[in-house]
């Protein structure tokens, strides 16, 4: 008798290759590969607080943007294989360090051994809310997939424009396909609740960051949110954009954002309306915000 052939679809980048014998997109085998499992204190306050976030940082990545920050492990440069039972011990280990949740950072391609390590972690007591951290890039079959595992929805919402999207992304289809996305993270948690110390235990919040130059699609994107959710969702705009060495060959983006920029797009989303919102001020765009993917946690 054959083994059954196993065809990789979990992304919207529709690879349909079998990842126990070749890649697809994402770079990655279909075992688990993690790069680091900490507590992380640079999340937005209601998933930090004050003992941290338990961040999983898995290898390997389904979008792949042209200025990614955690462009080593993206690219699939450093991580450790670990079995479906070792991560459901990790969720567990972090909840013991104090963390106020288990963040899973860029976990799309794992889904399906996420849900069984998340199971069983479950059953062997782990009880704080779970984070799914995502450029937003994805399938909706395959959120459907986590139903009633994840708490709150932490995604990207990068562009507007389908050209942005192909030119820094490889995805034009991205628009369209994180709009539906979003919709069936929302349809799961519904609006934002927290708890008495003002940690977020179901919900959603959008993350965007502002990128040099695109003031306009950033507004589109804020207009867009408001419009088909008001505050029953929360916004983060984010004015860390690091330009690393390998986005020189995108001179337009290889720059930081001005303090002009970013309060333009901060000042049109009060003009709109929008209170559930976080920004952030000060010099945040610095390499220092980037943590060390040294293996700690795993």
């Amino acid at each position: 008798m054959t083994e059954e052939k196993y065809s990789c679809n979990l992304c919207p980048r529709g690879c349909n290759v079998d990842r126990k014998v070749e890649y697809g997109f994402c770079g990655m085998p279909d075992e688990v590969h993690i790069a680091r499992a900490a507590l992380h204190m640079w999340e937005e306050p209601c998933i930090s607080g004050t003992e941290g976030s338990g961040t999983v940082f898995f290898t390997g990545c389904t979008l792949r943007c042209v200025f990614c920050q955690n462009y080593n492990i993206a690219a699939g440069k450093v991580g450790k294989n670990i079995s479906t039972d070792r991560l459901s011990e990790i969720f567990l280990e972090l909840q013991q360090k104090g963390a106020n949740n288990i963040n899973l950072v860029t976990p799309t391609h794992y889904v399906p051994q996420i849900a069984v390590a998340l199971r069983k972690a479950k059953k062997a007591g782990l009880t704080v809310p779970i984070v799914y951290n995502t450029s937003g890039y994805e399938n909706v079959e395959t959120l459907k997939q986590l139903q009633g595992l994840i708490d709150v929805y932490l995604p990207d919402f990068k562009y507007m424009s389908n050209e942005l999207a192909d030119r820094y992304s490889r995805a034009k289809d991205y628009p369209e396909v994180a709009k539906l996305a979003l919709e069936e993270m929302y349809r799961q948690t519904g609006p934002a609740e927290f708890d008495d110390r003002g940690m977020m235990t179901s919900g959603v919040i959008v993350r965007h960051m502002v990128l040099p130059g695109q003031i306009k699609d950033s507004k589109t994107i804020i207009k867009y949110l408001y419009d088909a959710y008001g505050d029953n969702i929360y916004m983060s705009i984010m004015s860390q954009y690091t330009p690393l060495s390998h986005v020189s060959k995108y001179p337009e983006i290889n720059r930081k954002i001005t303090e002009k920029e970013y309060d333009e797009v901060v000042d049109y989303a009060i003009s709109l309306g929008v209170e559930c919102a976080f920004i952030q001020e000060g010099d945040v765009a610095k390499e220092s915000f980037i943590p060390a993917f040294d293996g700690e946690g795993v």
